[in-house]
């Protein structure tokens, strides 16, 4: 996630120079229509456009609410992640013991469970931020703009672009639980499930009592459930109905801005060419000027419309760049810097060894 307070406006300016340039060549055309070639009907009146401007803005606004929505439930959920990533260390550190074993085995060997258990969290939080960084169809067409593909080269990188999951996965578990996770199709649910199977061994062996037990299957279930409402998200795009017509609208009310406010600006210039006239000058040249600036008074609208189709396509942009909280764009939920602190928290709680560092921040993307 992008954490510098203010966005750089250099870096906004950079990501949309390609449309702000196009917007100054649709602002320009209908100006020399207008002025160069004295096609003085074409134009449109201003109060419809405001009209549909107005409808354009509430769709615009209605898209970056429910965006933000999506991804603001998406930090949510990752919150409670880690809140439920510590309280399941904390269990196994307590509830494992020798009170209740009818055996009782070394404390070494006791540790080394715990570890076993630690460990085998930390892979599904690597397996869930895998799944979710994995690519959709509906993803797409976003990641492969190439403004942002071109940000995406030159500013960071996607840690799970560059690692194969069975490689970074393969340290917390076994050999044979890497195999039985990767003949599924869900890692992360098997993972859960192996969880499962281990406490119930566990209970057999005595070392974790009755209301023990229970107590750390009700953690797995809600990881299943945090687990649950993060695939919701990652499977179930913006609908599209609501994202491709208000990409129209954005464009219908930009390519007829410029006809509609160019008229505003001409009146501006006659209210100028009037004044003039009615005030004698007695220096010819800078009266002469005015009024030639006055009689093109129309040319002042190309910065204008610019300004104004840059804002209202800006605002579209962000709103389809915030659909997807989990792709591995600069202002997504930084699920892989969380995954490493979670690591290294619960890792830290077990008085664990070999404890990794955490990501490093490139040009202040967390990712």
């Amino acid at each position: 996630m992008y954490t510098r307070r203010i966005f750089p406006v250099a870096g906004v300016l950079k990501w949309t120079r390609r449309h702000i340039f196009f917007f100054f060549i649709l602002a320009t055309i209908p100006v020399i229509l207008f002025d160069v070639l004295g096609m003085k009907w074409f134009r449109v009146p201003w109060l419809p456009l405001g009209v549909l401007g107005t409808a354009v803005a509430f769709i615009v606004s209605f898209k970056n609410n429910a965006s933000y929505d999506r991804l603001w439930e998406a930090r949510k959920i990752w919150g409670g992640i880690v809140n439920t990533s510590r309280s399941w260390t904390i269990m196994v550190k307590d509830y494992i013991t020798n009170d209740f074993a009818e055996v009782a085995i070394a404390e070494t060997e006791l540790y080394g469970i715990k570890r076993e258990l630690v460990h085998r969290h930390v892979a599904w939080l690597t397996a869930l931020r895998y799944q979710l960084r994995k690519d959709k169809p509906w993803e797409m067409h976003i990641k492969k703009k190439r403004s942002n593909t071109e940000f995406r080269s030159e500013q960071y990188k996607v840690c799970e672009d560059e690692e194969p999951i069975s490689e970074v996965i393969r340290s917390y578990i076994s050999q044979k639980e890497h195999d039985e996770i990767f003949a599924k199709g869900n890692q992360a649910s098997q993972l859960l499930g192996i969880q499962s199977k281990r406490l119930k061994e566990l209970k057999t062996k005595g070392l974790i009592d009755d209301f023990r037990h229970m107590e750390m299957t009700n953690i797995l279930v809600e990881l299943y459930t945090l687990q649950g409402k993060s695939e919701r998200i990652k499977n179930f795009p913006y609908p599209r109905q609501f994202a491709t017509l208000n990409y129209i609208f954005v464009w219908i009310f930009i390519i007829l801005l410029p006809f509609g406010i160019m008229d505003g600006f001409e009146t501006i210039g006659d209210h100028i060419t009037a004044d003039l006239a009615t005030h004698d000058s007695t220096f010819s040249t800078i009266h002469a000027i005015q009024e030639f600036i006055a009689s093109h008074f129309e040319w002042f609208s190309i910065p204008f419309s610019v300004l104004l189709a840059w804002v209202f396509h800006t605002m579209e942009a962000i709103g389809e760049n915030t659909e997807n909280p989990f792709e591995g764009g600069p202002n997504d939920v930084p699920i892989t810097d969380m995954s490493r602190g979670i690591e290294i928290d619960i890792r830290q709680l077990i008085d664990d060894t070999d404890i990794p560092t955490p990501y490093e921040w490139k040009n202040d993307i967390v990712m």
